[in-house]
């Protein structure tokens, strides 16, 4: 999935980095993904640790790393796979109001893809309803789902516009490819949807990783479609691109984040403390070293990486950028 602040191509900086600090062997170790997002380093550690406590306040966040994360035995998905991609279209909730030809006018997908998402969104909660299938195949069908209909939305990157007019990519035709996961039979992890400031409060570990918002940019405004479709409820989509309500972050206001941030670290009963950060967030490096001073040993790793950004173009096209990610590391007194 297309995603802003995703560490798909950070991870094997922050496992060799959290190894270096905290031991080569973590089998025995809880590890704690307290920012999730897509779930990319959580699912990264879950072969490595004894458990993952993986968490995002963003709906679609928990039902990817409810698959991802939650997901341990094996699930014979082929055949609902199937059934879904052959399901016939109908005109629903996201035609209506996200689609080509919809009422609402909005172009977050082909008129095509829309009624097939609404089929299939449908059909899964069909399912589920009726007990035809379990919750592990519920979130895994939702993922699933998830992340086919992000590979053909008619945006540059985010949901907080859609293109003028269907782009090549997304005229292609949905195809729901399974969302499969890394196997831990008998590995017992846990997904939470809550606001990370009050569950650091109830939680406990060994590794904490954190990965908030880094600017004023507001996850639950550019990814509200995901969680519309994953959620799949009934409300007046708001303004031209069709917006919910949704969670304000702290940790995207210049205001507020310093304070969050630091209630944060003293709250957080976890030996070690990885966060990552860049040289372009609303915390200054010299911020975030001042507060984990006050708690630990204080050190941070450094890497320069291609940050790529989307073009507010219809071919998605991208710049890169050259950005520098710190990874801040406490350890805990």
């Amino acid at each position: 999935m297309n995603y802003i602040g995703s560490k798909n191509k950070l991870s094997s900086f922050i496992v060799s980095t959290v190894q270096e600090i905290v031991g080569s062997n973590l089998k025995n170790l809880i590890f704690c993904d307290l920012f999730a997002g897509t779930g990319i380093v959580g699912r990264t550690f879950k072969p490595l640790v004894k458990q993952v406590i993986s968490n995002d306040v963003e709906f679609y966040s928990y039902i990817l790393n409810r698959n991802y994360i939650g997901n341990h035995s094996s699930l014979d998905y082929d055949d609902y796979i199937k059934q879904l991609n052959d399901c016939s279209p109908k005109k629903g909730f996201i035609f209506e109001n996200y689609g080509e030809l919809g009422t609402a006018g909005r172009l977050y997908f082909s008129k095509e893809n829309a009624q097939k998402i609404d089929a299939i969104r449908i059909q899964i909660e069909a399912w589920f309803t009726a007990s035809v299938i379990n919750e592990d195949m519920y979130y895994f069908l939702l993922a699933s789902l998830l992340e086919s209909a992000d590979k053909v939305a008619n945006t540059a990157s985010v949901y907080g516009a859609y293109l003028k007019k269907i782009k090549v990519s997304a005229r292609k035709k949905l195809v729901i490819a399974p969302a499969t996961y890394n196997l831990n039979e008998g590995q017992f992890n846990v997904v939470f949807q809550k606001d990370a400031n009050e569950l650091i409060q109830e939680i406990k570990g060994d590794i904490l990783y954190l990965d908030p918002p880094y600017n004023a940019r507001q996850y639950g405004a550019n990814y509200h479609l995901l969680t519309t479709i994953a959620k799949y409820d009934t409300f007046v989509p708001k303004g031209k691109t069709g917006l919910r309500d949704y969670y304000k972050s702290d940790y995207c206001s210049k205001n507020k984040v310093l304070n969050t941030f630091e209630v944060l670290i003293k709250e957080a009963n976890f030996k070690y403390i990885f966060l990552s950060y860049n040289n372009e967030g609303l915390m200054s490096q010299k911020d975030v070293e001042a507060i984990m001073k006050r708690y630990g040993d204080y050190t941070v790793a450094t890497t320069k990486y291609q940050r790529f950004k989307a073009d507010k173009t219809e071919s998605r096209n991208h710049k890169a950028n050259s950005t520098t990610e710190y990874l801040h590391i406490l350890k805990k007194k």
